[in-house]
Order: structure tokens, then sequence, then C-alpha cells
């Protein structure tokens, strides 16, 4: 599966596969204030301007997954409906894993939210570990601290 940098006309596509993963695996266990401000237009602004970190799987303009880095932490993954369970979301794992660790991070993190069992079931399969649950701010939530579940992973 080829994973390659993500190209700037493909955002509103990727903002869209975000917008519907997220509806998918948060809404229901999230506050309704952070689904309210989560909109496909804050998306949009948040994938454009995280665009050089961004790496996809699938055909330009309309791949079928994302992943994107933060510094030390695995920022975001998402994956298409039509694409979970064909190997995507591995391959986009292996492949920010690599990147990490190119980049000497001994200890990669995520967040992910309380209550997201197919994202924490992912995460275990690729070896990652549930470190504890800690607070997170999450990106564009105005002081909206989050309890998550911190997953580690040592790459050295």
């Amino acid at each position: 599966m080829n994973v390659r940098a993500a190209d700037p006309r493909e955002v509103d596509h990727l903002a869209r596969v975000w917008f519907d993963g997220w509806q998918d695996a948060h809404a229901r266990i999230l506050p309704a204030e952070l689904t309210r401000i989560r909109t496909l237009e804050s998306f949009k602004a948040r994938l454009a301007a995280s665009l050089p970190h961004v790496r996809v799987v699938g055909q330009c303009p309309t791949p079928v997954g994302f992943c994107i880095l933060k510094g030390d932490e695995l920022n975001q993954l998402y994956v298409s409906s039509e694409a979970r369970g064909t190997g995507v979301a591995a391959a986009l794992m292996a492949d920010a894993e690599a990147r990490l660790a190119e980049r000497d991070v001994e200890v990669a993190w995520l967040a992910c939210a309380v209550g997201n069992e197919r994202a924490a079931r992912f995460y275990e399969k690729c070896g990652w570990r549930r470190a504890g649950t800690v607070g997170y701010e999450p990106e564009g939530a105005n002081e909206m601290p989050l309890e998550v579940w911190r997953y580690e992973k040592r790459l050295r």
C-alpha cells in the first residue's frame, strides 16, 4: 500500500473523511459542545494548517485515509468507512511510526477518546500500550479539556 504526502487538492475530500470518521467515533462519547464545534469547515482549516505533516493512502484527489504527526505525537489517524478493514490504517500506522523513529523519537504517544473501543483495539493490535488516563485539550476546543487514554509505543 502506497503511503504518500497529501496534495493540497485533497483537503476538501480529507476533511470529509475526517468529519465522517469523527462523527462515527466521537459524537456519541464526547461532550455536545465539542461536537458542535467539530464542523466540516473546522476540519478543513485544521487539515490545511497541518498539510506538510499529512500522509495519505489512496489516489489523488480522493484518498481513503490519512494521518498527521505533531512532534512526538501521532495526532490524527482516520480511514473512510469504506476502507476500514482493508489494511489502510495499518499502513498509515507503520508509516507514522517509521517517520517518528526517523525523528529520533524514543517513545511516541497518541490520545484516544475514553470509550473509543474500536480505536483502542487497533492501537493495541499495533503494539501500543495504554499508559493511563490523562487530561488533554483538543485543538481548537477553547479550554475544554477532556480525559483521554494516553497510548505509548517505544520506537527505539
